[in-house]
């Protein structure tokens, strides 16, 4: 039972992976030019200095606003969780009873 509450939250995990990143490159290319004459993407360079800076600096030190979209992501991974949780606290009490 353990293995395939595992396997299924795996494979909701990876679901929601892609979601996020689905998500993430359909911003990205709303924020480029996406039909440079050469058929490149160019990513705007205040994009490339504000991304920068958020991937060099660490959670605890981000500002309040770019901290609750990372909490925004975390939300989604935790309605993945919770009821896999939930199944592996009933198997646990059902296990001890």
């Amino acid at each position: 039972m353990y293995e395939q509450i595992m396997r299924e939250l795996r494979e909701k995990l990876a679901a929601l992976a892609h979601e996020q990143w689905s998500d993430w490159m359909k911003y990205m290319f709303k924020k480029g030019v996406l039909y440079d004459p050469d058929g490149t993407w160019t990513m705007p360079a205040w994009a490339v200095e504000r991304w920068m800076r958020q991937m060099k600096t660490p959670y605890a030190e981000l500002p309040e606003e770019e901290k609750e979209n990372d909490r925004a992501e975390a939300n989604r991974a935790l309605a993945v969780l919770k009821p896999v949780i939930n199944a592996i606290i009933d198997l646990d009490r059902r296990t001890i009873q």
